[in-house]
């Protein structure tokens, strides 16, 4: 037996509103540049207030006040030229990679925490090296030298950290434009959404949700966009205080037009029922401008699918790259099939259905693996072969379960027709995995 999701225990939360800053915070070239920037300001404001105590510190700077300007000045303009440089490499890297892959997966480069440390590191270096050269002080015979020997030693040590963050730059973001990484980023992120996804809930008893028409019919009250998170714990502890069932009418992922009706609601006592208001229930579903992974698996699948998709476009004709992308595909396929199939249903503490937020099927999922990439495929062989093998290890995987048999004949049968279409020689037809005749060779 399934174990019910019970409002606030075994539920996440996933209030939009914190997602939505987690989101922006990931999303972002600011955040971390911006802690380490002001990471090395109160470095420096210490260390230079550290400096004028006169305390010992090992291989510490030795030289006058000019030698300690030139040397800071040197610093700053170094590190800031590597910044600007940098940045023009990750704006290379992202046209590239918007262009050969797919304008979804330039989420990977801005998500990519390497790219976001070597650049505050620069800057945190600049900043460190103008704050303390203002420390700096010149004999002119009214003033006395000073010289914040300890601040210009861990200068220079900062230059080097950002000399050797150079380095690792470099080799990062040759890496990170391969296919291999990108296509294996967004899996991983895939995976993870995976393993969350909402799985233990009981499916719906006969008789147990309303049979009749709802009794209202919200709307979205905000601007347009892609649903990106759906609060499940905060909209059942709202269907309790109104006792009602609620079913939201979109998908996680879903664009979602402004004034398009958002949730269906039904009154457990339809005279006695204090209205549900929109601004209650609105709030609890968070939009933003494109789809993000927290609750979205079918995303995941459309980025790889995407890039299978630009891979085998005329243009590029690379379909060893879409045979990578299967790969995973058929990793990720084969982790759902292992698991219960979602439900989308979700119970207060006495176990009674409050919310149906729908989820992607078992079929969804394997027509949105196959399609597409079975006719931008359709005359490559290599795609024929690594998409027959996946349905038939897929078919092996779900020996024991009909209901997701059948997607996978189905997709299997529609293979066989690409293949008569696009092959006419025998020996194609048979490397594809048909006879002669156009009938299934099983291997």
């Amino acid at each position: 037996m399934a174990m019910r999701s019970r409002s606030g225990a075994g539920t996440p939360d996933h209030d939009p509103r914190r997602i939505a800053i987690s989101e922006s915070i990931r999303n972002g070239l600011w955040f971390i540049p911006g802690l380490m920037v002001l990471g090395s300001w109160a470095l420096a404001i210490g260390l230079t207030a550290y400096d004028q105590a006169d305390h010992w510190f090992p291989f510490r700077f030795h030289g006058d006040a000019s030698s300690a300007q030139d040397m800071l000045s040197t610093i700053a303009s170094a590190t800031l030229a590597m910044t600007t440089l940098v940045v023009s490499i990750t704006m290379v890297a992202l046209q590239l990679a918007s262009q050969q892959f797919s304008p979804r997966v330039m989420r990977t480069f801005f998500r990519d925490r390497g790219t976001k440390v070597a650049l505050g590191i620069f800057l945190g270096t600049t900043v460190y090296a103008l704050l303390v050269l203002r420390k700096v002080v010149p004999e002119d015979g009214a003033t006395a030298e000073f010289v914040p020997e300890i601040s210009v030693t861990v200068g220079f040590g900062l230059m080097l950290c950002s000399l050797f963050a150079f380095l690792y730059y470099l080799h990062h973001v040759a890496h990170s434009i391969r296919a291999v990484h990108i296509m294996e980023a967004v899996a991983a992120e895939t995976r993870a959404a995976i393993r969350t996804m909402p799985t233990d809930e009981e499916a719906l008893a006969p008789g147990e949700w309303p049979d009749r028409a709802p009794d209202q019919l919200v709307a979205s009250e905000q601007p347009p966009g892609s649903v990106v998170s759906v609060d499940e714990d905060d909209l059942v502890a709202l269907a309790v205080r109104h006792r009602a069932q609620i079913r939201l009418v979109p998908h996680v992922g879903d664009y979602l037009p402004s004034r398009s009706p958002l949730a269906e609601v039904w009154y457990d006592d339809p005279a006695r029922a204090s209205t549900l208001a929109a601004d209650d229930l609105v709030p609890l579903i968070g939009l933003g401008r494109e789809r993000t992974m927290r609750q979205d698996v079918a995303f995941g699948f459309r980025q790889l699918v995407d890039m299978a998709s630009k891979a085998l476009s005329p243009g590029i004709n690379d379909p060893t790259t879409a045979v990578q992308v299967v790969d995973r595909i058929h990793d990720l396929l084969r982790r759902i099939a292992a698991g219960p199939p979602p439900r989308g249903v979700h119970r207060d503490e006495e176990g009674t259905a409050r919310l149906v937020a729908p989820l992607p099927t078992w079929d969804d999922f394997v027509h949105l693996a196959c399609d597409e990439i079975r006719v931008f495929g359709a005359g490559s062989l290599q795609v024929h072969q690594r998409l027959r093998g996946m349905l038939a290890d897929l078919e092996l995987a779900c020996a024991d379960r009909p209901d997701r048999l059948r997607v996978l004949q189905v997709e299997r049968d529609l293979l066989d027709r690409a293949a008569q279409r696009a092959f006419d020689d025998p020996e194609d037809r048979r490397a594809a995995g048909l006879s002669s005749t156009g009938t299934r060779v099983d291997r």
